[in-house]
């Protein structure tokens, strides 16, 4: 795998639902082409953001089948497979069918709080079991547990680990992350307000929620950043920096479904536990959903 692949944009994509919880795939393949045409670098299917807690395993497969099939190989897709079991993870990546898919994005083990050397040797026999590379997911306000800057330096020099999605949202963590990673390791943003900053210190990109809604405008301003015109995409952060934080005022998926559904791409149905934003964050959306 080219690891150049993965910088830039990548988008967690949502996952839609009929209004009897069952996967749209209509509006599935709605977005997907959406997102493509709109100038996305890369598609993660499956991770937080697509609901997958609350996915099957079966239905898992039918939605990466039904994104490949829109995609028909124009950008590469990255899949997601996490859990808090070692051995059923690894289970379900040494069964896994990589076909189509560019590398594996797997979230640091959540509740049961490992220690570092815990998450060291889960990462390390998840990237022993898998026939595509892992981007690491470090996300603590989820998974209730830190992956320090120097386990995932170790975890760097693994051949088969090739990125780290970092949303801890500590500048320092994550300069020390950039100023001593190995070459050839991508360090992506996993939170979008954070993610202009971020590569002016050296990231390579995001993988992001709001590239859902706004694909065309969040890629622009990433291709401004990554080529350092910073007067450009200081516009079209501040441009866009309202939606981001008025996507997650209550709750992910949920704020930039409810941006989509005022968009006309998909219903802003949830499986439960998960439920529609409030009717006043929904309204705020509603008026977020028309930028140019």
């Amino acid at each position: 795998m080219e690891n150049d692949r993965l910088r830039g944009l990548g988008v967690a994509m949502i996952t839609p639902f009929k209004e009897n919880l069952e996967v749209d795939f209509d509006a599935l393949g709605v977005i997907t082409e959406y997102m493509i045409s709109n100038g996305v670098n890369y598609l993660v299917v499956m991770g937080t953001t697509g609901e997958n807690p609350t996915l099957s395993n079966k239905e898992q497969l039918k939605i990466l089948e039904k994104v490949q099939l829109v995609n028909e190989g124009r950008v590469p897709i990255v899949f997601g497979i996490a859990g808090n079991d070692t051995h059923a993870v690894v289970d379900r990546l040494k069964g896994f069918d990589y076909t189509g898919v560019e590398a594996i994005l797997s979230a640091s083990p959540y509740y049961n709080k490992p220690n570092q050397t815990g998450i060291l040797r889960h990462y390390t026999e998840l990237a022993d079991a898998s026939s595509k590379p892992i981007i690491l997911y470090n996300v603590p306000g989820r998974t209730g547990s830190m992956m320090h800057y120097e386990t995932i330096l170790k975890l760097a020099e693994h051949k088969n680990i090739a990125a780290v999605k970092e949303a801890s949202g500590n500048m320092d963590h994550s300069m020390s992350l950039l100023k001593y990673r190995p070459e050839g390791f991508l360090i992506l943003s996993g939170d979008d307000d954070l993610t202009l900053p971020y590569i002016s210190l050296g990231m390579d990109g995001v993988i992001s929620v709001l590239g859902n809604a706004y694909p065309k405008l969040f890629s622009q301003m990433i291709r401004y950043a990554l080529d350092d015109n910073f007067e450009n995409a200081r516009y079209l952060h501040y441009k866009l920096l309202p939606v981001i934080r008025a996507l997650f005022e209550d709750g992910n998926p949920g704020g930039v479904k409810s941006l989509m559904k005022h968009m006309g791409l998909c219903s802003d149905a949830m499986r439960p536990p998960l439920f529609r934003v409030a009717k006043s964050v929904d309204e705020k959306l509603a008026g977020l959903a028309k930028l140019t």
